[in-house]
């Protein structure tokens, strides 16, 4: 079922897009209102989450580390697996983002004879992540062009890289077909190992069927629906919807709403998922916070502030119970004629 429900809920909206879109006068709806709703969605609940972490106490000093701590002059410090200067946690931070160092890392245990317990490196899954996360971008950058009037000299340098192999007509981009390997890898990594499938929910599941079908009716609009799509259309209403002016005209087919209608989706459902690790990942104390505990003390910034009390000033408080019970007093208690 953690399959069926999250594909039946995909299947669910593109009948909704597709039947809704055509009714007469709902393709406002689907054309405008949805993507506003699903813009004005992402930006509060994408500010709400990364605000909300930021204010976050941190209580413990928790940074990952696997390298020797900065220590002795004589004893060989790893700045990367254990940093303790901001700029040495900045050079960790930049090598997680931008290249994904920790899935380079061992991510993979096994048990063999023996018992034996070895750990290995998944090389094709930092693979096929980088493939889909940055296919995934390059395909956003590219779709400024429909909303930018005139379109930026870098969106251009990108698109013409992307198409570079000019393969067929029109021309097929190479993260068209990198962010679909991409994301049937990590589907599939979900289906055959058993402890990754074990785990995975069907929240899991909903995004990736959710962007196959961003893809998929992208694809069928470009080289396979190619008639039916009216681009003067599409790009006067992409314009529109930034300018606030947003015109609908009725060249625009169904499948142009059906993909624009699953992309709101995604926006929306963005930020209250798991992939608003896009905006955690940079506040995530494992990766951070420096480590210098012994270079400086960190304070729980949940700690009261706690008076100090003396032992004198405890005895004064509780004498007379410890008199009662025989408990050894250093100032013994007044008599009653005192």
């Amino acid at each position: 079922m953690k399959y069926i429900f999250p594909m039946a809920a995909v299947i669910a909206l593109v009948l909704i897009s597709w039947i809704g879109s055509k009714i007469p006068g709902m393709e406002y709806l689907f054309g405008v209102l949805v993507p506003y709703a699903a813009i004005a969605t992402f930006i509060i609940g994408f500010c709400y989450r990364v605000v909300h972490w930021a204010k976050s106490p941190v209580p413990f000093k928790i940074p990952t580390t696997c390298g020797q701590q900065y220590s002795l002059p004589w004893i060989k410090h790893d700045k990367l697996e254990a940093p303790h200067t901001t700029s040495q946690v900045v050079a960790r931070m930049f090598l997680e983002i931008v290249l994904f160092r920790s899935l380079w890392r061992n991510t993979k245990a096994e048990i063999h004879d023996g018992p034996k317990l070895t750990y290995e490196s998944s090389k094709w899954l930092w693979l096929f992540g980088i493939l889909f996360h940055y296919s995934f971008l390059v395909i956003v950058l590219r779709h400024m062009r429909l909303f930018l009037d005139p379109v930026p000299g870098p969106i251009l340098v990108v698109e013409y890289i992307d198409s570079i192999l000019q393969i067929g007509a029109p021309t097929l981009y190479m993260t068209d077909v990198t962010l679909v390997l991409g994301l049937l890898l990590l589907f599939g990594r979900r289906l055959i190992n058993r402890q990754v499938r074990y785990l995975s929910l069907a929240n899991d599941y909903f995004p990736l069927f959710l962007i196959f079908g961003i893809a998929a009716t992208g694809i069928l609009m470009r080289f396979f629906l190619r008639t039916d799509v009216d681009i003067v259309s599409i790009k006067r209403l992409a314009v529109g919807l930034v300018t606030f002016q947003p015109v609908i005209l009725s060249e625009i087919s169904s499948i142009f709403y059906i993909h624009l209608f699953l992309v709101s989706v995604l926006l929306a459902y963005f930020p209250y998922s798991k992939l608003m690790h896009l905006g955690g990942v940079f506040l995530s104390p494992t990766r951070n916070m420096a480590n210098d505990t012994r270079i400086r003390r960190h304070i729980n910034p949940w700690n009261p502030d706690i008076k100090p009390h003396s032992y004198a000033g405890y005895e004064d408080e509780f004498r007379e119970f410890m008199v009662n019970n025989d408990i050894p007093v250093e100032k013994e208690l007044p008599s009653k004629a005192d």
